[in-house]
């Protein structure tokens, strides 16, 4: 009984065994050998090792071998260990065998490094060739300029550029084209002496802006600038001399405001000056009744003299009213 207990449980293990190293099979050596037949009939030589390596190096098997498939079909040769070093690097295998596949296509020279390049540089490759083939529109946003004459315009143009591979790499992209483009328009207009004359040539604009070579140092090559639309705007030249015409008004203003602010202050002071004036002259009136009284008291003063003073302030007196004053007799 032991011995056949024993027996089982062996067995047992024998067939874990197995169903586990079958499994590995299954996993590291059946898709192995399913994209290894793949490969063979379709004419193209991949390793089998080489297939089974990869998982261990972190490279996806079926795609290296797909895109070697596709890339064979074509009629591109191009070697695994490229594949898989442009997948390693953060390439896309497959975009870059596409992209090979369209310029061998079109007649345009492109290698497979020049290619892994410009994907690794952050550009679609394959996109890159489309529009080599066939060039992109690229419609600018609308720019504002203003002629000598003061009126606006603004200007809608369509840009047809076409890819430059041999500038993919470290050239700018459409957003420098669209600054360049928008720079020469708003150079164009501003340097027309009026804006009729722009609205009767608007081809102008679009001969002055390809004179430039704005598509120097770019990813792409200007074929044409068409100007699609070309609208008026405001009198900028009427508005800045109406602001102007306001702000010379307000700064008058406020010398006016100011002169006049002077001028009630230097009155009031004059007022205070005059108050204190007769304020001094009441106070001094004052003391004149005091001064006789102790002249007289002293005997300085006679009773004549008093006469005489009376008679002096009542002839003035008579010759102010004369002269057309009203003031105030003298008090005694």
């Amino acid at each position: 009984m032991m011995g056949s207990a024993s027996s089982s449980t062996i067995v047992v293990f024998l067939i874990a065994i197995l169903a586990i190293g079958f499994l590995i099979f299954f996993f590291f050596i059946g898709s192995a050998i399913q994209l290894w037949l793949q490969a063979i009939f379709s004419g193209t030589k991949v390793g089998l090792l080489s297939i089974v390596f990869m998982r261990f190096r972190k490279v996806p098997p079926k795609l290296i071998v797909e895109a070697k498939i596709t890339a064979v079909k074509a009629g591109i040769e191009i070697s695994t260990d490229e594949l898989e070093s442009h997948y390693l690097a953060g390439g896309n295998v497959l975009r870059v065998v596409q992209a090979l596949i369209a310029a061998d296509k079109a007649n345009i020279p492109l290698t497979f490094r020049r290619s892994a390049a410009i994907d690794l540089a952050g550009r679609n490759v394959l996109e890159a060739v489309q529009m080599s083939v066939n060039p992109k529109v690229i419609e600018t946003p609308k720019v504002s300029a203003v002629a000598k004459d003061g009126i606006q315009l603004m200007a809608l143009t369509r840009v047809t550029v076409r890819a430059n591979i041999d500038r993919l790499v470290g050239g700018a992209g459409e957003e420098t084209i669209l600054a360049r483009v928008g720079e020469g328009i708003v150079t164009t207009i501003g340097s027309a002496a009026s804006h009729k004359m722009v609205l009767e040539n608007p081809d102008s604009i679009s001969k002055r802006v390809l004179e430039k070579g704005l598509d120097s140092g770019t990813a792409y090559e200007i074929l044409s600038i068409d100007i699609a639309d070309v609208d008026v705007g405001k009198n900028i030249g009427a508005d800045l001399e109406t602001d102007r015409a306001e702000a010379d008004k307000k700064i008058a203003q406020a010398k006016a405001e100011e002169r006049r602010a002077m001028a009630i202050a230097a009155e009031q002071e004059m007022k205070a000056r005059v108050q204190e004036m007769r304020a001094k002259v009441v106070e001094a009136e004052a003391l004149v009744p005091q001064a006789m009284a102790e002249a007289f008291r002293n005997g300085n003063l006679g009773i004549m003299d008093y006469y005489k003073m009376k008679n002096v302030a009542a002839d003035t007196q008579m010759r102010e009213s004369i002269g057309g004053q009203n003031p105030q007799a003298p008090k005694s």
